[in-house]
């Protein structure tokens, strides 16, 4: 991990720990900036190789919003997935929600988009992938322990 990876993953911490999500208000920013470059910017988790990031579209479940949250990822056979961190917040986030109530979606990674179906995994399936998604960016553990007693989902994004 490098220096910037470690400043990173402690300034995530310091600003979750106090209960400050900055997902909405950066979101936007990040998805036109991913969508402009083709996910050469906003691909990547800043300070760390491994982790990367895909925009997951999903349609509001009351709304019927359209709407697009860049999301950190792994891989998984044909499938990728995706958790439900909300920083280590104690709700779930809303495009968790939205994802179980309108569960045919599409992604985008890089330059590629991907026509998928959600769905959560069970749950030997999130022991199982909860842990190589924390080997791959120990912040995760993180987000559980903070938010205290919350499961947080993992999503399961199979190709259609």
């Amino acid at each position: 991990m490098s220096l910037f990876g470690k400043f990173t993953l402690a300034g995530s911490e310091f600003i979750n720990r106090r209960g400050l999500y900055a997902g909405r208000r950066s979101t936007k920013v990040h998805v036109a900036i991913y969508r402009r470059t083709r996910g050469k910017m906003g691909g990547n988790l800043p300070g760390w190789p491994q982790p990367r990031i895909a925009l997951i579209d999903h349609t509001g479940a009351k709304t019927g919003t359209k709407r697009t949250s860049p999301l950190m990822y792994h891989e998984h056979g044909d499938a990728i997935v995706v958790a439900g961190t909300k920083g280590g917040q104690p709700s779930h986030p809303a495009w968790f929600h939205n994802l179980m109530a309108n569960p045919d979606t599409t992604i985008q990674i890089g330059s590629k988009v991907r026509e998928v179906r959600a769905r959560l995994a069970t749950d030997e399936e999130r022991d199982q992938l909860w842990k190589k998604m924390v080997a791959i960016y120990p912040g995760y553990d993180f987000y559980e322990r903070n938010a205290k007693g919350r499961k947080i989902p993992v999503v399961i994004l199979d190709p259609r």
